[in-house]
């Protein structure tokens, strides 16, 4: 082992530190098909979302974006991700999602987007991290308890 006395020492026997942001190179992760896939979450909502070239076409469980999400609100939180990336109508996405209710599953569609095309490609990675698109929204309803009428509501007192 090298006799380290200093910093600088110490600097020239590590190099350069692994988990410097310079350092850390990201590749496209793409399967056999040249799809990017992820996996979002929202609430209780789950969505498995793959994402690949296209002209821009959604499909979630199988139907259209504007059949499965009816709201104009939620059609506009999905493509979010699109229009903070600048790649409007330039990708297809398939999503199976599950669980939670509509505004939650939208969310989790975004989230899953969002992380697909940061896989497929890395330069996208900067635009959706700063909207905040890659990080999961762990809120989540609180659990009834016992003797609650709700997560903290206490039931009526009543004194007589």
């Amino acid at each position: 082992m090298a006799d380290i006395k200093s910093l600088d020492d110490l600097k020239s026997a590590v190099g350069s530190t692994p988990m410097s942001p310079a350092a850390i190179v990201r590749v496209p992760v793409r399967d056999k098909l040249g799809r990017a896939y992820a996996t979002g979450k929202r609430k209780n909502a789950v969505a498995r979302v793959w994402v690949k070239p296209g002209s821009g076409k959604v499909t979630v469980n199988g139907k259209e974006l504007a059949a499965y999400f009816a709201r104009p609100v939620l059609q506009m939180i999905l493509k979010q991700a699109f229009t903070v990336a600048n790649v409007e109508g330039q990708f297809d996405v398939m999503a199976t999602v599950v669980g939670g209710g509509l505004s939650g599953q939208a969310g989790a569609v975004k989230h899953g987007v969002s992380k697909a095309l940061q896989l497929y490609d890395p330069s996208l990675r900067p635009a959706l991290k700063a909207a905040g698109f890659l990080t999961r929204d762990s809120r989540v309803v609180e659990r009834k308890k016992y003797g609650k009428r709700k997560a903290r509501r206490s039931f009526q007192f009543s004194k007589r």
